[in-house]
């Protein structure tokens, strides 16, 4: 059974950075895209980053640039998002999701696209 479990989030201050783990279990990422969403209190689930395997390409959220980066560890089927200069409106439930690849296409932050989904975890950024 696919599975995905993220890891890392917590409570950190205003400015602060973090490194956000998602491990496969089940699957391996060859052929996937990988992406990162965000959901806040009262609000509707954001893709705030992506990665190919077949590539290595990625996107990002205009809301994150410069402060988000992702990253994967395909021997370890795990793949990262390392946030910095955090920011209160970066609270939310963090998820990350796997998405199949046809060649060429790229990686998606649609949540439609994506196959399988991990429990999410916290972030809160107290200001």
């Amino acid at each position: 059974e696919e599975q995905l479990v993220e890891s890392g989030g917590g409570l950190v201050q205003a400015g602060g950075s973090l490194r956000l783990s998602c491990a496969a279990f089940g699957f391996t990422f060859d052929g996937y895209g990988l992406g990162w969403f965000r959901q806040a209190p009262g609000k509707e689930r954001e893709g705030v980053s992506c990665i190919s395997s077949l590539d290595d390409t990625t996107d990002y959220a205009d809301s994150v640039k410069g402060r988000f980066t992702i990253s994967s560890d395909n021997a370890k089927n795990t793949v990262y998002l390392h946030i910095n200069s955090l920011k209160p409106e970066d609270t939310a439930v963090y998820y990350c999701a796997a998405e199949f690849l046809r060649p060429g296409v790229a990686c998606s932050r649609w949540e439609r696209d994506y196959d399988f989904w991990g429990e999410g975890t916290q972030v809160t950024v107290s200001s």
